[in-house]
């Protein structure tokens, strides 16, 4: 098993190929912000989807407004974008990386003053609360979530959190893994714990079992399973707690003598959300590919039972470097999310590589199990290039602007912001988490 990390990016080597359609698919007009609009009915209106039409119209907003910023401005994007932004942030100047990636370029960064995230919020937070006061991040679609963070929001947590306190005081510590709001990371500062992701968990979840305290793990419960077991933290001393609404009802008074005393002997504490996209592979989809003679390189996130039967699993960076340096002849089968998984099967072919899908197994009706991201994939060309040339005007939405503590509604676009004072509080608890991952990680 092997994870990857870099606190700088490398370019992804995704290139643009003609004839190739840069959008899967349109979004209808009234899922845009109304300041987005105009963009976004001109877009609709090109006769068709490939580079050759769609990238002179990008360049008349992008390319001014590159002038205009200079170094200033960075657009960054994470891999499970959909195979459009991926390649064309990169191809203005911009960077892809995994979240571990992302979260740490401003800080890498400080010339970056106008941060613009072609991703979900909680990665565009995580790059904020690391952020300078002068450094302003901006995300192209707020209503761009996480199915894994939806069923983690604080309020579902928070009550959880002290239930578990309540009862254990001090010797509970709270690991947040990146795909959670601020005011969960900011939860683990605040117990002495750390923030972690895919690349890095490993190390985080040996050094908080090496401090002896009860781990808290939100989420999310695969992947808190899979480095478990790579930590040598046994089954029967994991406790999983329920997910989303479910979890925030239950209690530890609701809890059976046996259920408690369980808990009580738990080193871990597993909340139960998870990422839906992961969740579709099965060790017999694995089993399938290996007996053709593909190498199986799988995602933490997917559940243990996967994980312990492929022959290779980690962070989106390790996968997407694994396709890349893999000699010309190889034959690799992935089990993440489906955007990636094409990006990457079009760049394999490049040099020589085959790349299929983990659930692509054959089926009698034709049908594929693997899937998208399709709220991070709410971000489009018309998105990114209204953000940046509002951002030009000096007219961006203040909706688009992140900050420390936001909650918005993915649905909505609701948003709640915290006032100064709190969100001062949530930011350096927060970055507490933050710095003691990069710590871990980077030493």
């Amino acid at each position: 098993m092997t994870t990857e990390t870099a606190s700088e990016i490398r370019s992804s080597g995704i290139q643009l190929q003609p004839d190739i359609p840069i959008c899967q698919q349109d979004l209808p007009l009234d899922w845009y912000q109304e300041e987005f609009k105009p963009y976004a009915e001109e877009y609709l209106a090109l006769p068709d989807r490939r580079p050759e039409t769609v990238l002179p119209w990008m360049d008349e907003y992008i390319h001014p407004a590159l002038d205009h910023f200079g170094p200033s401005l960075m657009l960054l994007a994470h891999y499970y974008m959909g195979g459009e932004i991926v390649k064309l942030v990169e191809r203005y100047g911009g960077s892809v990386a995994d979240s571990y990636g992302l979260a740490l370029q401003a800080a890498r960064h400080p010339e970056a003053k106008v941060i613009v995230e072609s991703a979900v919020h909680f990665m565009a937070e995580s790059i904020a609360v690391l952020a300078a006061p002068d450094q302003h991040v901006w995300i192209t679609n707020p209503k761009a979530g996480c199915t894994m963070e939806m069923m983690a929001k604080a309020d579902m947590v928070e009550p959880v959190f002290e239930d578990l306190h309540e009862r254990y005081g001090d010797d509970l510590m709270v690991i947040a893994y990146m795909n959670t709001s601020g005011r969960l990371k900011a939860m683990a500062g605040a117990t002495g714990g750390a923030v972690c992701t895919s690349s890095n968990a490993r190390k985080v979840v040996g050094w908080a079992r090496e401090q002896g305290r009860k781990v808290f793990f939100v989420p999310d419960r695969h992947l808190g399973e899979v480095v478990a077991g790579w930590v040598g933290i046994p089954p029967d001393a994991i406790f999983s707690w329920g997910g989303g609404y479910d979890g925030a009802q239950q209690s530890i008074a609701a809890l059976s003598d046996a259920d408690r005393d369980r808990l009580d002997r738990a080193t871990m504490v597993l909340w139960g959300s998870y990422c839906g996209v992961h969740t579709v592979f099965q060790p017999e989809h694995v089993r399938h590919w290996q007996a053709e003679g593909y190498r199986v390189l799988v995602h933490p996130e997917c559940p243990k039972v996967v994980v312990d039967v492929a022959d290779g699993a980690g962070s989106t960076s390790y996968l997407w470097n694994e396709v890349m340096k893999a000699p010309a002849g190889s034959r690799l089968a992935i089990a993440t999310e489906g955007h990636f998984v094409n990006n990457a099967r079009t760049q394999g072919a490049l040099h020589g590589v085959e790349v299929v899908n983990v659930a692509d197994v054959p089926d009698p009706k034709g049908r594929s199990f693997g899937c998208g991201c399709a709220t991070m994939s709410r971000n489009d060309p018309p998105h990114l290039v209204a953000m940046i040339d509002l951002l030009r005007k000096d007219a961006p939405p203040d909706l688009n602007r992140v900050l420390a503590g936001d909650i918005v509604d993915e649905a909505t676009a609701r948003r709640e912001r915290l006032s100064a004072e709190q969100r001062a509080r949530i930011a350096a608890d927060a970055r507490r988490a933050l710095d003691r991952m990069i710590e871990l990680t980077e030493n």
